[in-house]
């Protein structure tokens, strides 16, 4: 099963559902369900943005799963439509350049999985 690190906040706004695009400066060509993988280290800027979302972080384990239906090079025209989406999420940074990854289907998981990250899209031997 393929496996996406992201750091939190990011991983946990995904899996709670406020969070459907995911930025990557990298293209990938798979689509199918991978697993959101919540990475150790942490973005402490962009937490206090989120405070009142009332957000459950656990770190060092895969949360949830996807389908990741699309990746798009990101224009003026999507980065507006993001930004318009949802400015909380998607309005602080520039994603001019990078590819948004589309995810849909999103589930979180009641037992989170603790397993160590890797870089890029990684393999995960899913038990039972």
């Amino acid at each position: 099963m393929k496996v996406l690190t992201i750091k939190n906040p990011w991983a946990t706004l995904i899996i709670d559902g406020y969070k459907e695009y995911e930025f990557r400066s990298w293209k990938t060509n798979y689509r199918g369900k991978i697993l959101i993988h919540a990475g150790k280290s942490i973005e402490k800027d962009a937490l206090k943005r989120f405070k009142n979302f009332d957000l459950d972080y656990i770190n060092g384990a895969i949360i949830g799963e996807a389908d990741l239906t699309d990746c798009i090079l990101v224009d003026d025209e999507l980065d507006k439509k993001l930004v318009q989406l949802n400015s909380v999420v998607y309005g602080k940074n520039n994603h001019l350049g990078n590819y948004v990854w589309k995810l849909e289907n999103i589930k979180k998981y009641d037992k989170p999985i603790f397993i160590k990250g890797k870089l890029g899209l990684w393999n995960y031997e899913v038990q039972g």
